[in-house]
C-alpha cells in the first residue's frame, strides 16, 4: 500500500507522520486491499483540517473532518474512513459460508459407469423379421438391429423375458 502525505500552509513533521501512517496502518484490519491511500493536513486561521482519500479494490472512500487541534482533526477523519470500511467489509463479505460439496452419491443418482466391451458390426442388407430373429439366435444374443425389407427403415428386434418377440421402430412425425 502506498501512502501519500500532503500539508498545505504547515509544515509536515516527523510524529505528523507517523501519526497519519499508524492510523493508516491500523484500518488493514478492516480491508486487506487497500490500493494506495493519501492523507492531506492543512491549516486555515485557527481550524485544521485533514482529509483522507483511500483506493479499496474498486472503491474510493473519501471523508474529512475539521477540529482545534490536528491531531483531533485527523481522528475524527479517521474515525469517519474506519466506519466506512466496515460497511465496504459487510458488502463484499461473502454471507454463505463456503461448504464443500460432497459428490460421492452421484453417482448413484446418475447410475453405474457405462462399460462397453465389445463393438459389433452388423450388415445393414434388408431383411424381414423372420431372418433378423434367425439371426439373432444364431448369434445368441437377446437383440438383434436390421433393416426392414418392406418400410427400408432400421428396426430392432428382441427377445423378451416370456420368450415371445418385440420389435423397435422408428416414429414417423
Amino acid at each position: 500500500m502506498r501512502i501519500h502525505m500532503v500539508a498545505r500552509k504547515m509544515k509536515l513533521t516527523k510524529p505528523i507522520k507517523d501519526f497519519i501512517g499508524g492510523k493508516i496502518e491500523k484500518m488493514r484490519e478492516y480491508a486487506d486491499n487497500i490500493v494506495w491511500t493519501q492523507a492531506i493536513v492543512s491549516v486555515e486561521k485557527k481550524t485544521h483540517n485533514a482529509e483522507v482519500i483511500m483506493h479499496v479494490g474498486h472503491q474510493t472512500i473519501k471523508a474529512s473532518a475539521a477540529s482545534d487541534d490536528l491531531y483531533s482533526a485527523i481522528d475524527k477523519v479517521m474515525d469517519k474512513i474506519e466506519i466506512q470500511l466496515k460497511k465496504y467489509k459487510g458488502k463484499t463479505k461473502n454471507h454463505r459460508a463456503y461448504r464443500p460439496h460432497d459428490f460421492s452419491d452421484f453417482s448413484a443418482i446418475v447410475g453405474p459407469k457405462i462399460k462397453i466391451s465389445v463393438v459389433k458390426d452388423v450388415s445393414s442388407k434388408p431383411m424381414n423379421i423372420e431372418e433378423a430373429v434367425f439371426e439373432m439366435e444364431k448369434t445368441g444374443y437377446n437383440f438383434w438391429f436390421f433393416m426392414d425389407k418392406p418400410s427400408k427403415q432400421m428396426q430392432v428386434v428382441f427377445k423378451r423375458l416370456d420368450d415371445s418377440y418385440g420389435i423397435l421402430q422408428p416414429l414417423k412425425k
